[in-house]
């Protein structure tokens, strides 16, 4: 890979990390999202490199992504993250079949898109971050009832509400929630010992 690539991807990863976890992830709170996000661009970022050092025209490359896109996947409910594998094990087909000969450029990209998608749907990453669609028989009108109400139901701390709708005759609301589940006792009590173990050591130091 010549340098200028890799400069490219470089300034392509600094960018989607700054703009997944320092701008989307801290306004909008959806996990998923982040894997997808991540597999998106990293696979992308592959097969573009890919038909750039190839013989292959770049309209060839449109024209896959064009039948590719065209698939239908609502045959069964997909999340997003499954969209992203999805994508990824896409990209990896075409990296593997558009580069010609075995090289270090197809097994560098191939790796980036694994590990890409390693991080962004590790289970400690955001781990405790949840999003659900709720509907609530009552019909909330104040945002401010409508968050204690579901941190109250949740037993969680909410982080960002979107009301898809209110229904005053049936007295429903139909809200997208995304919260941060609350450690588990066994945790709480953890954390809690923690603290007094701290300030007796920076005492003693």
């Amino acid at each position: 890979m010549a340098v200028n690539q890799l400069t490219a991807v470089a300034a392509d990863l600094v960018a989607i990390s700054v703009l997944v976890f320092g701008v989307y992830f801290p306004r909008h709170h959806r996990r998923d999202l982040v894997t997808a996000f991540l597999g998106v661009n990293i696979g992308v970022v592959a097969v573009s490199i890919v038909l750039g050092n190839s013989g292959v025209g770049v309209g060839l490359g449109l024209g896959l992504f064009g039948v590719l896109s065209i698939i239908r996947l609502r045959s069964d409910e997909i999340a997003q993250h499954e969209i992203a594998y999805y994508f990824a094990a896409l990209a990896l087909g075409l990296v593997s079949g558009l580069s010609g000969p075995p090289g270090v450029l197809p097994g560098a990209l191939m790796t980036l898109i694994v590990a890409g998608l390693f991080l962004g749907d590790h289970p400690r990453l955001y781990g405790r971050h949840r999003s659900q669609n709720l509907r609530l028989d009552v019909a909330h009108t104040d945002e401010n009832a409508l968050r204690g109400h579901l941190e109250m139901l949740l037993d969680a701390r909410v982080v960002g509400v979107v009301v898809r709708s209110v229904d005053l005759v049936n007295e429903t609301t139909l809200v997208d929630v995304r919260y941060v589940v609350r450690p588990r006792s066994g945790e709480r009590d953890r954390q809690r010992t923690r603290g007094p173990a701290v300030e007796r050591m920076a005492s003693v130091g």
